[in-house]
């Protein structure tokens, strides 16, 4: 991980202050100051804002003052570099009753209830170094024997409180040969081994197991338990994003550190690769070059594992408007909890975000009716339930009045102060003064300011922001970041503050476990019930979708009389035709484009592609089944459907190919309307915005209704026959047509004469297999159509 020279030889010290207390890693190092971000605060007048640096190197520690205005003292004397160790007391502002920090050290392992210390003691122990930054341990267990069970359950070895670990998640097992594994219980979010999943495999004293928001690490025959706590740093290292054949940089050798509970906003003008760098940090889309570093870890490296520890807003609602806020949440908690877990365990931490978020009394209100402002707090709330560590928002502000804006703004800080660490991008400069740090990208994805708000318009010369905007307009050949670079800005918050040292950027090919928090039965069931829950709430869907088979339907009795003959047979199949096509298509076309948003988010989290569409298949396609039988009652029940008989002609039939004649019609208009359904919902999973899927509806039923076999001579002309095959209109009208016996109710005609219109058991199933083939081939385009709009970590 790019250690300094003797970081991994010096000893852990602890360091403590009149107001706290902390174990300080050697691999890393410490800014103390009367900075809110530095690691170590010292809220005194006669501390600098940046006062000292504490750091390993060597084998030793040692103190630097960083040009401090009152200086740093050790025994009255003031110093500028020296080295420390354990008893060593040194005061800051004032050698007689400054601030004073007191270092003692660590010997070794020592349980807080003894050398028997159960699950519950405490101690000082470090995580071997290639976990990243621990802070103090959370447990420690001395193994209790040959096995050691984890799990969120009481009855557990190792309990960890922790709502995205399973009631009993993986086991620890002594091997024969005296060293362990780690065994998955098939739990429901993945055991990882330093930050890879895993089902079973050895662990030894430098390996990292993840369980949920704890890592676990054998130290001295104890299993030692560290919780992420959401205090967490984040070092961003010299991130290249290229796209297209041409290799275009969107995104140009960014870096910077970021102190944990830090409030960081992204600035700039627009084209400046401000969304390429939240999908870079969040592992979205994984840059081409460089590392992020969460808490001294490899995001890349280790994203099957902390990906559930980062929580994204998007630009666009992730939620359901038609639902109540709790209703909303009660559903994306089932989706992202693992399945064992409790209702009332899962509603406690809904009302737990809910009332963090200042939502109480908005809880049973509908989401659509909130403002702008509230509705993105609930879109927070739905990323806190899981309680992640690194919390990102894209354009949050966007479309909120000014007033509303502060108050997400402020919100946001409230978060930071919280323990969490907050990255948003914003297009608005209003509330930057809210926040701990500013970076500003210039065109090309290039870093032009990175530090404190409240210091970047002096430093680009400016009074106002759109003239710092408008003076990037020019900017072409990287003048912007060559400044930045030189700047003491950039020696002062980026090359001091680093938490870990600089490396190469190397590129890391991304991993992604495919665990997901509940089983596929159990998200189908989610899916379900929540997907009949949101069109339920929909009274215009409603509306529409019970009056659309009624009135085709009475249209169709209008024609048919009282009986099917040769002046109406034709006009009513194809009305039920249009009816069934109609109706399917309308009911899906939109569906899919318009969770777009919702799905990629989910996606990240665990949702199963497949659960997901067939969720849609059976929700719509109980509507449309309904539908479509509505239709062909209204429209034949009590008709006669025999025809009247024609001289020098067969007698009429009298019942269906395999059944009555009504209720075979009934399949073939319910089978003919599910398969239009279906291509609907490919129809929705192609475009990529829903004000484009009407037209692409009503030209669909267009196509259709003529290569039904009705309208245009089908039979006979290569090509066009063929091409009539895809569509389900043609094997639909086939089947009704061969029910009824077009061939014998009509005068012949080239197009009644088709052989797909005759009374014929055969030909009717096979109608009804090709409609059943072409749900099967839609559904697997849906599904290819939805991996491709996933974020691209989800696609390898």
């Amino acid at each position: 991980m790019g250690e300094r020279p003797g970081a991994l030889t010096a000893p852990p010290l602890v360091l403590a202050t009149a107001t706290d207390s902390q174990l300080i890693d050697p691999a890393r190092a410490y800014h103390l100051g009367r900075d809110p971000t530095s690691e170590i605060v010292l809220d005194d007048p006669r501390v600098s804002w940046h006062h000292a640096i504490v750091r390993a190197t060597d084998g030793h520690w040692l103190v630097e003052d960083v040009g401090s205005t009152n200086g740093t003292y050790d025994e009255g004397h003031r110093v500028s570099r020296e080295d420390i160790g354990p008893g060593t007391r040194l005061r800051f502002g004032d050698p007689v009753d400054g601030p004073a920090a007191t270092f003692a050290g660590i010997p070794g392992a020592e349980p807080g209830r003894g050398p028997d210390a159960g699950p519950g003691a405490r101690t000082v122990l470090l995580a071997p170094q290639s976990s990243g930054v621990f802070r103090s341990p959370s447990a420690v267990l001395r193994l209790p024997g040959h096995t050691v069970r984890i799990g969120r359950a009481p009855d557990n070895e190792m309990v960890l409180d922790d709502l995205v670990v399973s009631r009993h998640h993986a086991e620890l097992r002594e091997l024969p040969d005296g060293g362990h594994e780690i065994v998955d219980l098939n739990s429901h979010n993945g055991t990882y081994l330093n930050g890879r999943p895993v089902r079973r495999a050895p662990v030894g004293p430098a390996d990292i197991v993840g369980i949920g928001h704890s890592a676990l690490c054998l130290v001295d025959g104890r299993l030692v338990e560290y919780t992420d706590t959401g205090e967490i740093s984040l070092d961003v290292r010299h991130l290249v994003v290229r796209v297209g054949p041409e290799q275009r940089v969107l995104l140009d050798d960014v870096s910077f550190p970021l102190p944990e509970k830090t409030l960081l906003a992204v600035a700039g003008p627009s084209g400046a690769g401000k969304s390429t760098l939240l999908n870079a940090l969040t592992g979205l889309r994984p840059a081409d070059q460089g590392t992020v570093l969460y808490d001294g870890r490899d995001l890349y490296r280790d994203y099957a594992e902390l990906r559930r520890r980062i929580g994204l807003v998007p630009q666009d609602d992730i939620l359901h408007t038609q639902l109540t806020v709790r209703r909303a949440l009660s559903y994306a908690a089932e989706l992202r909890f693992p399945g064992d877990t409790d209702p009332q365990e899962r509603e406690a931490r809904v009302l737990e975000v809910i009332h963090e978020l200042g939502l109480d009394n908005r809880a049973d209100q509908v989401i659509a009716s909130l403002s702008g402002g509230q509705r993105k707090r609930v879109s927070v709330a739905l990323e806190l339930l899981t309680k992640p560590s690194l919390l990102f928002l894209d354009e949050p502000t966007s479309g909120l009045d000014p007033g509303m804006e502060r108050s997400v703004m402020r919100m946001l800080r409230g978060l930071a102060d919280d323990g969490r660490t907050v990255v948003v991008v914003t297009h608005s400069v209003l509330s930057l003064n809210v926040c701990d740090r500013l970076l500003v990208l210039a065109p090309g994805g290039r870093t032009a300011y990175y530090g404190p708000p409240g210091e970047a318009l002096g430093y680009f010369g400016q009074e106002e922001w759109p003239e710092a905007f408008e003076a990037f307009e020019s900017d072409t050949g990287g003048v912007s970041r060559d400044r930045f670079l030189a700047s003491p800005q950039h020696q002062r918050y980026v090359t001091a503050e680093a938490a870990h040292p600089l490396h190469e950027p190397a590129a890391t090919a991304p991993t992604i476990g495919h665990e997901k928090p509940q089983s596929w039965l159990s998200q189908l069931s989610t899916l379900v019930r929540r997907y009949a829950a949101v069109l339920a709430a929909d009274r215009l869907f409603l509306t529409v979708m019970t009056v659309l088979p009624f009135v085709i339907g009475l249209m169709c009795r209008v024609m048919a009389g009282s009986r099917l003959t040769d002046e109406n047979a034709i006009n009513c199949l194809l009305t039920l035709c249009l009816g069934g096509v109609l109706t399917g298509s309308a009911n899906s076309v939109r569906e899919v484009v318009k969770e777009r948003a919702i799905y990629r988010r989910e996606r990240v989290v665990g949702l199963s592609r497949s659960a997901y569409l067939v969720s849609k298949v059976v929700v719509l396609g109980t509507v449309t089944v309904a539908q479509a039988a509505v239709l062909t009652v209204v429209g034949l029940a009590g008709v006669t459907l025999s025809g009247r008989p024609r001289p020098n002609a067969p007698p009429p039939v009298t019942t269906g190919v395999l059944m009555p004649q009504l209720p075979e019609l009934i399949i073939a208009v319910a089978m003919l309307a599910f398969t239009a359904m279906m291509l609907g919902l490919v129809v929705s999973a192609f475009v990529d915005k829903e004000e484009t899927t009407m037209p692409l509806l009503v030209l669909l039923a267009i196509v259709q209704i003529v290569l039904s076999g009705l309208m245009l001579k089908l039979y006979g002309v290569p090509g066009l026959e063929q091409f009539a095959w895809l569509f389900p209109a043609r094997w639909g009208l086939s089947s009704m047509a061969r029910t009824v016996d077009l061939n014998g109710i009509t005068v012949p005609s080239p197009i009644t004469a088709d052989p797909l219109f005759r009374h014929d058991r055969t030909g009717w199933l096979v109608g009804m297999a090709s409609m059943i083939g072409l749900s099967v081939a839609y559904g697997l385009a849906v599904l290819a159509l939805l991996r491709r709009h996933e974020p691209s970590i989800m696609r390898k």
